[in-house]
Parts: C-alpha cells; sequence; structure tokens
C-alpha cells in the first residue's frame, strides 16, 4: 500500500462511523477494550479457539473467525474491512502470523509499516538504535567468536521461544541441535540465529507512545517477563538441576508490572526521544503511536537497550487500567490500547488520520 493509496482510503470512510481491529491475540483484549471506552466500533479477527477469550470479555462488536491469520488478506475479507470503515491495530502477532504479507494488507494500519520490517531484521533494528546514541550489548558475528556468555535469539516475535545462553562455540552448537530436536526452532531460525553479548542485570522494557496529533513521546508503562523455564529453574535444588542438565528456555507465560527507580527516568525518557527522532530520518514520519525498548538495567545503572518494538506490547497489558505512569500523565485510567484509540479520535477529528496511518 502506498500513502497515496491508504490516503484515498481513509478519505473515503465515514468518520462518524469507524472501526477499531485487530488479529485476536497477543493484546487485542487491550485494543478493543481501549476502542470501546472511546465508542469505537471493534472488529476482532481470530482462529476459533481463540473466540472463547473475546467472547467472554465482550470486547469486540463483531468477529471474524478464519482458519489462518493470512486468511485475512483474502479480497473479500479486506473489502468488507474496508466497508466498515476499519482501521487496523498491528502488535505482535501481525509479525508472527503475516511476516511481510503485512505489506499486502490493504486496509489502512495504525503507526508507521515500513517500521514494523525495520523490528523484524535485527541488522536494521542495531543500525537504528546505534545512530539513536542508544547504549547495545556487542553483536557475535559468528560462533567461533564466542568468549564470553552470549545468548541466542531468533527472528520474528516467538515470545523467547528457543533462546538460550552459551558460553562458547562447543556449547552454542550443542544447545542449538538442542532445541531443533526439542521443535522450538526450525532449520530456516538457525540460518537467521542472532548471537548477543549477555549482560547481566534487570530486565525491564519501558513502554512509550509517540502522538503525531500532540508532537509529544509519552511513556505509559514499564514491565518486565515471566519466562519459563528460566523463572521456574530456581526452585530446583542446584544438585538436581546438574543431574538433569537443564537447559532454560526463555519462553514468556505473562507479564509482571515495574517501578522503576526514579533516578533512572531522565535517562529512560531521553532514550524514547532520541529512538523517534532517529526513526524520523529512517522511515517518515518515524514511529507513530507505542513502541517499546527492552532493556537491561546493570548494578552500575547502566541502559543497554537490546531490542525495540515498534507497535504495542504485551508487557502493556498489565497497565490496563493500573499504570502509575498513565496516571501521572492523565489523572485517569489510561493505559495502551486507550491512548491508541485516543489518538485515532483526535486525528479523525484534526483531519489528520492520513498522518497516523499506513
Amino acid at each position: 500500500m502506498t500513502p497515496k493509496e491508504i490516503k484515498e482510503i481513509i478519505n473515503k470512510y465515514d468518520k462518524q462511523n469507524l472501526t477499531i481491529g485487530t488479529i485476536g491475540s497477543h493484546s487485542a483484549l487491550n485494543i478493543l477494550k481501549g476502542a470501546k471506552e472511546h465508542d469505537f466500533n471493534t472488529l476482532c479477527i481470530c482462529q476459533e479457539d481463540r473466540k472463547i477469550t473475546y467472547d467472554r470479555f465482550d470486547v469486540a462488536d463483531e468477529i471474524i473467525v478464519v482458519d489462518e491469520y493470512s486468511d485475512m488478506l483474502s479480497k473479500t475479507t479486506q473489502q468488507e474491512l474496508r466497508q466498515k470503515n476499519t482501521i487496523l491495530i498491528p502488535h505482535g502477532s501481525f509479525n508472527a502470523y503475516l511476516g511481510d504479507k503485512v505489506f499486502d494488507i490493504n486496509v489502512p494500519l495504525f503507526g508507521n509499516r515500513e517500521l514494523l520490517a525495520w523490528e523484524t531484521d535485527r541488522e536494521k533494528q542495531h543500525k537504528w538504535l546505534k545512530q539513536a546514541g542508544i547504549k547495545l550489548p556487542k553483536v557475535i558475528e559468528n560462533p567461533s567468536k564466542i568468549e564470553n556468555t552470549v545468548i541466542a535469539k531468533f527472528p520474528g516475535a516467538k515470545g523467547g521461544k528457543g533462546y538460550f545462553i552459551a558460553n562458547s562455540e562447543q556449547s552454542f552448537k550443542r544447545k542449538l541441535q538442542e532445541m531443533k530436536q526439542k521443535g522450538h526452532i526450525t532449520e530456516e531460525d538457525i540460518e537467521n540465529v542472532h548471537i548477543q553479548e549477555y549482560i547481566i542485570g534487570v530486565n525491564a522494557y519501558p513502554q512509550y507512545f509517540r502522538s503525531i496529533v500532540r508532537n509529544e513521546v509519552e511513556m505509559l508503562g514499564m514491565d518486565r517477563r515471566y519466562e519459563s523455564t528460566v523463572d521456574s529453574i530456581g526452585k530446583i535444588p542446584a544438585k538436581e538441576q546438574l543431574e538433569i542438565e537443564v537447559d532454560p528456555t526463555y519462553t514468556v507465560v505473562g507479564n509482571i508490572p515495574v517501578t522503576a527507580r526514579e533516578s533512572l527516568l531522565p535517562e529512560i525518557l531521553r532514550m524514547g526521544d532520541n529512538v523517534v527522532e532517529k526513526s524520523n530520518e529512517i522511515a517518515t514520519p518515524g514511529i507513530v503511536g507505542p513502541f517499546c525498548l527492552e532493556t537491561v538495567f546493570t548494578e552500575n545503572l547502566d541502559i543497554y537497550t537490546f531490542e525495540i518494538s515498534a507497535r504495542i506490547v504485551a508487557g502493556s497489558n498489565v497497565g490496563i487500567g493500573t499504570s502509575p505512569y498513565a496516571y501521572l500523565k492523565y489523572n485517569e485510567n489510561m493505559y495502551m490500547g486507550k491512548r491508541i484509540a485516543q489518538e485515532i479520535k483526535e486525528a479523525s477529528q484534526k483531519n489528520l488520520l492520513n498522518k497516523i496511518t499506513s
């Protein structure tokens, strides 16, 4: 979709009868609830086995059931979405289930479609963050160069599945094959493995919102992930750990809210500003709406960033109705899904929808 084509579609929309839609996964409850709070029509595209969630929580005015998420790319479905004046909100499952096909969606997306491609390319991510002056872990180009502890990651929004720690070329190759045998990764994943210096510290994920309408960058929340098996292995005595030879994985099963030490906030805020400023240069108009920096805080209070998500993250779900940072900013029950809906509403009122969609 070209900007011109998106603009033509948006111009034909009934601005008084917009629909907020998304894939039923990841942060759909967050997105759809926020849309309903701003009186938008809401639409969920999901597979049959997930429909119960959106029925039970009553956040979707309409549910379109598909066999595969790629079915939403059919001409019939896309025409139906446009007829309903739909703006789609991308999240991690768009990358996981659609990949590059996200560019084939002939329906306006909230945010910058081009930056979704930057997010899934680790080399582009590294370039973006480095140029923004963000402190990064070292990237190990070849397993033979492993001298200290590293973490191996794989492409796409895999939720940490298959990630592992290694400290030598031998342990890296052994664990790579073990993860493949367990079905955690594929041969294609192996070809695209990303090896990164492992920074010891506390993982935390500040969530930001870049408003085009208000021309500002907001911090709305922070979380950390609860990962299996790495967060449960401590319940097993060290002796038994050695006997059963557990190789921890990092599959995310949930998120936990975090409030940062206040003296860290200036740097966290500057990091968000710097990333947005650089995004304006690499893919105009830069970041639109939510984004997240995946960081590690060391004992010396240095902040390393190992990834960026250029859309809403699942960790923002912990802030639904409770985030202290959203409260400090808005004095009300604000959260990421509601903030997205608010931006769309204000953009519609000011005739700026073509500035926040792609």
